[in-house]
């Protein structure tokens, strides 16, 4: 964890797997294995899928994480304050931005790939 008022270093991207066991998941995030399964009693949105007694997060599950983990470490909320700012429409507007990005960033990769084809 960086100290007050230090940003985080960057995370490593996320593989494109379907599902990841609670241990690469923390390391995708830079959390300990113990803090994932307390923020799941605290942050109803994590919801990973437990089969035979472990869990497996998904794609969705990562990104909510490390949205947790930049309002808890990053940008100094309580986890009451993460908790009610997810469940703002700050949060809901955001994530539409981030749709947004994502898909125009697909578009703009479509369009370099087929530059990439055309040139052959």
């Amino acid at each position: 964890m960086p100290a007050a008022g230090e940003k985080s270093p960057e995370l490593e991207p996320i593989p494109g797997k379907r599902y990841f066991t609670i241990g690469e998941a923390a390391k995708l995030c830079d959390l300990k294995p113990h803090v994932l399964r307390y923020w799941e009693q605290e942050f109803k949105q994590i919801q990973p899928v437990k089969r035979n007694n472990r869990r497996y997060y998904q794609r969705q599950d990562l990104l909510l994480i490390r949205q947790i983990r930049s309002l808890l470490y990053d940008q100094g909320f309580t986890i009451t304050g993460a908790r009610q700012w997810l469940s703002s429409d700050e949060a809901s507007d955001d994530t539409t931005r981030y749709q947004q990005l994502i898909r125009q960033t697909i578009n703009e990769l479509d369009d370099i790939l087929k530059l990439l084809k055309s040139a052959k």
